[in-house]
């Protein structure tokens, strides 16, 4: 019995404390920027952010990013699954084209890129697709009084390719993207 007990307590202190320990110490070594959340930080060390989740930006010389049902708070990870024929799903898709056009009149409703439109599946993605972002580059040009092709320039700058060259889509991080326009005023 007393076998077992120290049995126990070893393999106790080994994977849960000193395993965790050991990992914890070689990630903030080795990747400190992703062991620490991938934070943000302004000129004077400020966090205003994480690369790996959204926010959310309201003002027109800003770039939107994805709905969020979840308002992109990362202590409710999740969204909705709703069918395409509900009612819910339906009424708001529509508040929020209703919405998208009135913010770009120059768009049309049938150019308006899904990902602008949807949920990501846990409700705080960060990026948009270099459509999502390039259709709202009028708006912010106008707002900011500054030549679209500036912002073509940063929104190009900004894009990521696929992982690895084969996985996923072409994004563009949001916050990113927004602290780089800012710095061009």
């Amino acid at each position: 019995m007393l076998k077992n007990v120290r049995v126990v307590l070893v393999l106790l202190v080994m994977c849960g404390i000193a395993y965790p320990l050991l990992l914890t110490g070689f990630s903030q070594v080795l990747m400190p920027a992703k062991a620490d959340g991938s934070v943000i930080k302004n000129a004077e060390g400020k966090i205003i952010g994480s690369e790996l989740i959204g926010q959310s930006f309201q003002k027109a010389k800003y770039f939107h990013g994805r709905v969020s049902s979840i308002n992109y708070d990362s202590a409710s990870s999740g969204t909705p699954n709703y069918a395409p024929s509900n009612k819910d799903m339906i009424d708001r898709t529509k508040k929020d084209i209703a919405k998208f056009l009135k913010e770009n009149p120059r768009v049309k409703k049938e150019d308006i890129p899904a990902d602008l439109l949807t949920n990501s599946g846990s409700g705080l993605d960060p990026n948009i697709s270099p459509q999502g972002a390039k259709i709202q580059v009028p708006r912010i040009a106008k707002e900011r009084g500054m030549d679209e092709s500036k912002i073509y320039g940063l929104v190009e700058t900004y894009t990521e390719g696929r992982s690895l060259g084969l996985f996923g889509d072409p994004k563009v991080n949001v916050l990113k993207l927004n602290i780089a326009l800012d710095k061009l005023d």
